[in-house]
């Protein structure tokens, strides 16, 4: 993990097209802004946790078995 001090007004770059900013700080809490292209998705680490969590939930309750494509498109495919 890199870590960085920055002060208020002070930014991070990642990559060409992702700008980090410190916008405030009170106390324990930091305030930042992010500047990224708009296809790139950003949420809170707890936020994507769950969506991850509900994916493979959807996934499991579907019945889908991802090696039966193959035959599946075999048996399709079949004059």
């Amino acid at each position: 993990m890199l870590v960085l001090t920055r002060k208020i007004g002070e930014s991070i770059k990642i990559n060409e097209d992702v700008k980090i900013t410190v916008i405030d700080i009170k106390g324990r809490n930091i305030r930042l802004g992010i500047e990224a292209p708009r296809e790139t998705k950003i949420y809170r680490e707890e936020v994507f946790n769950k969506i991850k969590d509900e994916n493979v939930t959807a996934a499991k309750s579907t019945g889908f078995d991802p090696s039966k494509v193959s035959q599946l498109m075999k048996d399709k495919l079949k004059p």
